[in-house]
């Protein structure tokens, strides 16, 4: 039989923190290294270098910092994310004259999961903030920008609540708005491009095509997010974690500064591991979310 309505969500909501879980878990350590080359582009020579020096400086821990608000901000985005999209989605119909339940195209799709994502960037923010800042703390330190290292959890965030108040929780909200308004627009069209591409070769329906499509789709979806909208995240690490210091300008200071003392290629500065991660990472948090839900929808239907 099927499960009652509130259980059907305690069991998606669930299996959503089981996929983010293992999604933060197969790519932490590229997004490390993405974020230590974000902030100091001329100190690795490239994605290997950060990644081995990292290793060795700090041992393999060193390459899961910033774990525990990685997941926080994994699961409280998506969580709002999509909570929010399905309402997008009715508002879309509303000013589209559709009826309700009306399939949406590509495109509106896209327009919903954009809007929405401006809700889950007020609770990705402050938990992106304390991870960017645990992945850099090493590098900061020794390049003599702090005089005192944090490494945990508590102590970055004791840190802005002392000097910042609550307000500093939300530093880089505007790059993080910046990025995640059109970068979703792009993960959602793409996402639901690349289906219906699945769905009419296959001859079947978009929730038919099986789980290898889509984990394809949602890493293409992640590929074509990132590629548009990777300086603004560029930036948003940059103030995130310059910000320790106290002198770190707002968003358009920073954009052009980084513009024009270190050139375009700086601001793809850690691009190579973003790219890397995005199939494994979309390809786990899939694969955690549809086996783990499956699992869970066996114990009613038996």
């Amino acid at each position: 039989m099927s499960p009652h309505p509130v259980v059907q969500a305690i069991i998606d909501l669930s299996a959503g923190a089981i996929g983010g879980t293992a999604c933060v878990f197969s790519g932490q350590p590229l997004d490390t290294a993405k974020v230590k080359m974000q902030t100091f582009p001329t100190l690795y020579r490239g994605f290997v270098h950060c990644f081995v020096s990292t290793y060795r400086q700090v041992g393999l821990r060193g390459l899961y910092q910033g774990t525990t608000p990685a997941l926080m901000a994994n699961i409280a985005e998506n969580s709002v994310l999509f909570m929010c999209y399905g309402f997008c989605q009715e508002v879309v119909r509303f000013i589209s004259g559709q009826e309700k339940g009306a399939v949406l195209s590509d495109v509106q799709k896209a327009c919903a999961g954009s809007v929405a994502s401006v809700f889950s960037s007020l609770v990705l923010c402050p938990t992106e903030l304390v991870k960017c800042r645990l992945q850099a703390m090493h590098e900061m330190a020794a390049s003599g920008k702090i005089r005192h290292s944090q490494n945990t959890v508590w102590s970055v965030t004791k840190s802005i609540m002392h000097n910042d108040g609550f307000a500093g929780f939300f530093q880089g909200l505007t790059p993080t708005i910046a990025r995640e308004v059109p970068g979703y627009f792009c993960f959602f069209g793409a996402y639901e491009v690349c289906r219906s591409l699945f769905a009419d070769y296959m001859h079947c329906g978009k929730d038919d095509i099986g789980v290898a499509p889509i984990v394809f789709s949602g890493g293409f979806g992640g590929a074509c997010l990132w590629l548009v909208v990777y300086p603004m995240d560029c930036v948003k690490s940059r103030i995130q974690v310059m910000s320790m210091t106290g002198k770190q300008s707002g968003f358009f200071k920073t954009f052009m500064h980084i513009f024009r003392t270190e050139g375009v290629r700086a601001l793809y500065s850690g691009l190579t591991p973003t790219m890397i991660r995005t199939f494994p990472a979309n390809g786990a948090l899939f694969l955690g979310y549809e086996a783990s839900r499956k699992l869970m929808m066996e114990q009613f239907e038996s």
